[in-house]
């Protein structure tokens, strides 16, 4: 992994739109379906809105019909870390970005999708950022 990216709270406030504060820095969840990335279909990879690390791609990103952009897997294992969340009285895992520790969503498995792993990360869109592929 890389340069880890360190800021203060205030530096995180100052630079986050006050939805995108309370999703990455204070562990929120946006709305279901009313996310820009949730429906989005179009070539790209995602990447930490917060520091710009990437995270998943396209190529992964599948419809699951839960509310959340899906994906089953990031781009690389260590671009992620998952930690043991039992907020709400349930125990999930939780997704954060390993260059900021950000928070970005959660992710299930044995849910039934047909993925390559089986495992849904379900992410709010307010923590990504969708970039196309490079022309030419």
């Amino acid at each position: 992994m890389g340069i880890k990216v360190r800021k203060t709270d205030a530096e995180w406030k100052a630079e986050l739109t006050p939805e995108e504060y309370a999703v990455l820095r204070k562990s929120g969840t946006e709305r279901a379906f009313t996310g820009e990335y949730t429906d989005t279909t179009a070539p790209g990879t995602y990447f930490c809105r917060a520091c710009g690390a990437s995270l998943f791609t396209s190529n992964e990103k599948f419809s699951s019909h839960c509310g959340w952009p899906s994906f089953y897997a990031p781009t690389e294992a260590d671009n992620v870390i998952l930690l043991e969340d039992r907020s709400f009285g349930s125990v999930r895992t939780e997704v954060r970005c390993a260059t900021c520790d950000s928070h970005l969503g959660h992710v299930f498995a044995g849910e039934g999708y047909a993925t390559p792993t089986d495992q849904r990360y379900c992410i709010n869109s307010v923590a990504l950022r969708m970039e196309p592929p490079a022309a030419g």
